[in-house]
C-alpha cells in the first residue's frame, strides 16, 4: 500500500467497520516501520486491503477488509495468505488477530487458515461493547508456545 491507495482503502474501511480508521491513521501506518499493508487490486479499483504489525518474531493482523462489491470471491483469503507468506519469509513464528464473535465470515476464514481461539478480550469493541476473540496461528516451528 502507498499514499495513492489511501482513498480506495478509506472507501472500503468506511463500508466495512462501524468505527472506521481515519485517513490520518492510514498515513501514520505508512510511516510506521513495524507496519506492512497490502492491497488487492482489480483493474483500477482496490478491492481489499490488509495490515499487519511485526515485532521481532511475532506479528499482529491490524485489519483486513474487502469492498462489499467484491466480497465472497476469495479476496479476504488471498490477502490473509499473502500476509502469512510474507510473515513466514520474515521469520515470524506467531500471528495473532482479534475478531468479533458476530463476524461469522471472518471467523470461519481464520479457522480455515488454522487460527485457533486462545482468549477473549471483554468489551473490546467500543461501538457496542462486543467482546473480541483473540486468535493465533503458529507459522514456524522455532517457538514452542502452548
Amino acid at each position: 500500500m502507498n499514499h495513492y491507495d489511501i482513498n480506495g482503502v478509506l472507501e472500503i474501511e468506511n463500508a466495512s467497520f462501524p468505527i472506521p480508521w481515519s485517513q490520518d491513521s492510514f498515513i501514520a501506518e505508512l510511516r510506521n516501520p513495524l507496519a506492512l499493508y497490502i492491497v488487492a487490486v482489480e483493474g483500477p479499483l482496490i478491492q481489499g486491503y490488509g495490515g499487519v504489525w511485526k515485532v521481532f518474531d511475532e506479528a499482529h493482523v491490524t485489519n483486513v477488509a474487502v469492498h462489499p462489491r467484491a466480497r465472497n470471491r476469495g479476496i479476504g483469503e488471498m490477502l490473509m495468505n499473502r500476509i502469512i507468506e510474507v510473515m513466514v519469509l520474515q521469520g515470524v513464528s506467531w500471528l495473532s488477530l482479534e475478531v468479533r464473535p458476530s463476524n461469522d465470515s471472518a471467523r470461519n476464514l481464520y479457522e480455515r487458515l488454522n487460527f485457533r481461539q486462545v482468549g477473549v478480550r471483554k468489551g473490546y469493541y467500543s461501538d457496542n461493547g462486543e467482546d473480541a476473540l483473540l486468535m493465533t496461528r503458529q507459522l514456524t516451528e522455532e517457538s514452542d508456545r502452548s
